[in-house]
């Protein structure tokens, strides 16, 4: 356990975060399609090449999350995986099956994809992978996240992270409260805390080893269609208070997810974070489209400029670095 221990530290210290680029093959169509460039395998390989070969992978990115298209591909008869390890990065893999609708419900939604895991780990395993990630999914209004909706998705999160411990991975457990609605700050505060103390209360009784576990949770933020207005410095104390009483001290780092936010968002409400953090967790990220947004959109001009989608996507990866340790400054960000 020790070395998932030292696997979780190299992917989210040092500065260094995650790069989520584990879209499914639909929803990286529509980034694509948004952009104006057609979704082909060799397309969608051609961008995340781009990334996983630029210098900010060696400085920047400790991990890269992957699709299960994507694990199995090489470019120049390179796997990919080989790709991201030779950079000094840890290739991961996304596991679940995506989010179906909870039985007896219209709204909330449970995360599928256990059946048949410990096989699919194994060999995920053998193609390069240290980590893993699942994601469950939450809304806020009035009637939920319910009960049922928290137990069981908590309960999921600690079966499969039983599994990917047992096959030689770290697992990141994703309990996303999503920014849909017109709550609050405070009651996504409120909700945010239960999915959380939840969560870790499954991972306990099924026996997951905290010290080899990362977290990926959502900041605290009012609701997308809320009238409230926040600073980061009441986001980052919102956050901060929510998991200083939600998550157990074992566990050795937190890598937020962006969550809706933009990129300039999410880099200084992570940097607002740090620079107040007192407690003993990292506190990194696992951006998706907060690390590859404008680097999709340069890229979109011309798909052979690889040098200028790469200097785009280095400067967005050393801004979250620096965010990481509480070092950004809106000036920095400008230069």
């Amino acid at each position: 356990m020790s070395e998932l221990n030292n696997i979780a530290l190299k992917i989210i210290g040092n500065g260094k975060g995650i790069l989520a680029a584990d879209e499914s093959t639909g929803t990286m169509t529509k980034r694509l399609e948004n952009v104006k460039v057609k979704s082909s395998s060799e397309n969608r390989l051609k961008f995340r090449h781009t990334l996983f070969s630029s210098k900010s992978m060696t400085t920047c990115i400790g991990g890269v999350i992957l699709y299960d298209e994507t694990i199995k591909q090489e470019f120049d008869s390179r796997k990919i995986p080989k790709i991201i390890s030779d950079k000094g990065a840890v290739p991961g893999i996304k596991v679940d099956t995506g989010a179906k609708n909870l039985a007896n419900s219209s709204e909330e939604k449970i995360t599928e994809g256990l059946d048949g895991l410990r096989d699919r780990l194994k060999e995920y395993y053998k193609l390069g992978a240290r980590f893993t990630k699942w994601r469950g999914v939450y809304i806020i209004s009035n009637n939920y996240p319910s009960k049922i909706a928290i137990s069981t998705n908590a309960h999921a999160l600690a079966r499969y992270s039983a599994l990917a411990q047992e096959a030689g991975m770290v697992p990141i457990v994703e309990p996303e409260v999503l920014m849909d609605g017109n709550h609050t700050a405070e009651i996504c505060l409120t909700k945010t805390s239960e999915v959380i103390k939840k969560c870790f209360e499954e991972l306990i009784l099924q026996k997951v080893d905290l010290k080899g576990v990362i977290l990926k949770p959502n900041m605290i933020l009012p609701g997308s269609k809320s009238d409230q207005k926040i600073s980061s410095d009441e986001v980052a104390e919102l956050t901060l208070k929510c998991l200083n009483e939600s998550v157990p001290n074992e566990i050795p780092g937190i890598a937020f997810l962006s969550g809706g936010q933009t990129e300039i968002e999410a880099t200084k409400n992570l940097d607002t974070i740090n620079k107040k953090n007192k407690s003993a967790f990292i506190m990194s990220y696992s951006y998706g489209r907060a690390l590859q947004q404008s680097a999709l959109k340069y890229w979109s001009k011309n798909l052979d400029d690889v040098n200028g989608t790469q200097n785009v996507f280095n400067h967005r990866a050393n801004m979250c670095s620096l965010a990481s340790q509480g070092k950004w400054t809106e000036q920095v960000e400008k230069k």
